[in-house]
């Protein structure tokens, strides 16, 4: 029997399984027998015609189907299938980043003594501790990743660090942007993170670029640094930023978070591969679930942020094995570390040996944002109502069924009385459950995954169904203070 293990995103589509045992004789036999268990999870899997969608990756053991026999790929009894969808051999010792000795800033007296932990560490020593301080490293988000990656560049004494960010700290960020405080509530993260490294390191230099990351300003901004760090959390820009960083020449230490699962590796680093080489094109708008629709384990960026951070140090000392060519995976629920093998792809269009992508592009255009927008435009405009309108209708004991489509973990957190419970995920299994005369008011937390289900739903012969506009988070709002927001 091999082994499927199914990552965190799908696993909604899998009965909540995180592995599923086949008996097949080829990637392609286990795959169809993972869809024959759990139809679901096919649309996430597969195209419209059959081909398994590029931004997910199958590895056998430790190897890219891709570079083996695809879907005809043999199994042999203890074979694991990884499947790796985007979520956003070892190279050798890293070159340092160039710079003669004789152009290092030197130490003085006070920071031998704050870095003198390093300094008896023979891979670091006081050449390479001046390497730190003179190089420049560019942090792109000062979320999740960005906060632990602020924190410990600057304490290890990098001497200036850039930081891409236009985001204001949110209430709901405390649990994991540990960089931010109560304090720091509505203030820009950029300058909250820029007060707290500086407070770290007093001698840090801080460049705040405020502003959105885009096709315009990247390469400017990116041109005058020696490591790239992708801390961000949407596919234009993490798409933006490798493209950038193969087109300047900069190594990119990426990593990505969900739930209790994470990924970092070292892009276009040593001739090796960037990310396109894994993810030649991004998921369908919407498919993919972001932080706040899925959640994350708070501890999870301190782990995936400080090794992006221990491999942009890596780089700058020239030591040790880079990921460059090596994807780490990490799941915290189970405690678990796997590495699979990345190659560089001579056809990608951004690093291949025949590049077609020269200059940055749209990237919004390129993940299919406008197309997405354009359609939703061009449906149909379904019913909705507001949370004011639903309370007043139930107020009046009309007979209105309320249909929450949220898990249940997130139904025990904050509920509207008198819902009923049904996650978007399996409504196709209980539709039947449900009267398609009856008067139907759908809910998620804000309002998307409810028009999902309410657009499934008209598809399936339902006529009388409504979204609730802005979902539980509105409610609590408008209707009742005390439905705790989240």
């Amino acid at each position: 029997m091999a082994t499927i293990l199914i990552p965190t995103p799908l696993r909604q589509f899998a009965a909540g399984h995180d592995t599923v045992e086949v008996n097949a004789a080829t990637v392609g036999e286990a795959l169809s027998q993972l869809v024959g268990a759990h139809p679901q999870i096919e649309r996430n899997l597969f195209t419209e015609q059959g081909r398994l969608r590029s931004f997910v990756n199958v590895y056998v053991d430790d190897d890219d189907i891709r570079y083996l026999d695809r879907e005809e790929t043999p199994l042999q009894a203890a074979s694991t299938i990884t499947i790796v969808p985007s979520i956003a051999g070892g190279a050798t010792a890293a070159p340092p980043v160039q710079a003669g000795a004789d152009t290092l800033p030197q130490l003085s007296r006070e920071e031998i003594l704050r870095y003198s932990r390093h300094l008896i560490l023979p891979e670091v020593g006081l050449e390479g501790q001046r390497k730190l301080k003179g190089a420049k490293i560019l942090m792109v988000g000062t979320g999740g990743l960005g906060a632990p990656l602020g924190l410990y560049l600057a304490a290890a004494g990098v001497g200036r660090i850039g930081i891409v960010d236009f985001d204001v700290v949110d209430e709901t960020n405390l649990q994991r942007q540990v960089i931010h405080g109560s304090k720091d509530v509505g203030r820009p993260k950029i300058d909250s993170a820029a007060e707290t490294m500086q407070d770290i390191n007093p001698r840090l230099v801080v460049d705040k670029f405020e502003t959105a990351l885009n096709s315009e300003n990247a390469l400017e901004i990116l041109a005058d640094y020696d490591v790239i760090v992708d801390g961000t959390d949407n596919f234009p820009t993490r798409y933006l930023v490798n493209d950038a960083c193969v087109l300047l020449g900069k190594p990119n230490a990426y990593g990505s978070i969900f739930r209790f699962e994470g990924q970092a590796t070292v892009f276009h680093h040593q001739g090796g591969p960037c990310y396109r080489c894994l993810y030649p094109e991004p998921p369908p708008p919407g498919l993919v679930p972001s932080c706040a629709e899925g959640g994350v384990l708070g501890i999870l960026p301190a782990v995936i942020g400080s090794i992006q951070a221990t491999e942009a140090v890596k780089i700058v000392l020239g030591k040790g094995d880079s990921l460059s060519g090596r994807l780490l995976l990490y799941d915290a629920l189970n405690m678990r570390f796997r590495e699979l093998r990345l190659r560089r792809n001579p056809e990608c269009p951004v690093c291949g040996d025949n590049p077609t992508v020269t200059e940055l592009i749209d990237y919004q255009q390129f993940c299919g944002i406008p197309q997405q927008a354009a359609q939703e435009a061009a449906q149909e405009k379904l019913p909705e109502i507001t949370p004011a309108g639903l309370k007043s209708r139930l107020d009046a004991g009309e007979d209105v069924f309320v249909l929450d489509v949220r898990e249940p973990h997130e139904f025990e957190i904050a509920k509207i009385p008198g819902t009923t419970l049904i996650p978007l995920g399996t409504l196709p299994q209980h539709v039947h459950e449900l009267d398609s005369t009856a008067d139907i008011v759908v809910h998620c937390k804000s309002g998307f995954r409810s028009g999902k289900a309410q657009r499934l739903l008209k598809e399936m012969g339902f006529s009388r169904v409504t979204n609730l506009a802005g979902g539980i988070l509105r409610w609590s709002d408008e209707v009742d203070p005390g439905v705790p927001k989240y």
